[in-house]
């Protein structure tokens, strides 16, 4: 791997950077609730080679959002299930953006 691969993952949202113990640093928290979310299916931390959970910047603002609501008395289930849905509104919240922009302009929905 050359140095601009590794460098350019410094900015990846994606890209799996973060341990367990150093994600729940960075948020406030504790591994356990970590643990808890990705029980909920709210994130699904990957896996290093020895099995280790991994997190991307990405799942770590989600992460965050659940520990805000739960941090003002929110269940943590529930905490889950709210951000799902805010994510889950915001994707549709698009997808009507996009097919009203192509009404608008006379394309046919889905084109480019």
């Amino acid at each position: 791997m050359t140095a601009d691969v590794s460098i350019s993952r410094l900015d990846d949202d994606d890209y799996p950077a973060y341990t367990m113990g150093r994600a729940a640093e960075i948020l406030g928290t504790t591994q356990g609730f970590l643990r808890a979310i990705g029980e909920h299916h709210l994130i699904t931390p990957l896996r290093s080679p020895g099995g280790h959970r991994r997190y991307t910047r990405h799942q770590l603002r989600i992460a965050a959002r659940a520990r805000e609501l739960v941090d003002h008395g929110t269940p943590v289930e529930a905490a889950c299930r709210i951000v799902i849905l805010e994510d889950q509104l915001e994707e549709a919240r698009r997808a009507n953006g996009r097919r009203l922009a192509d009404a608008e302009s006379g394309r046919p929905p889905g084109a480019v």
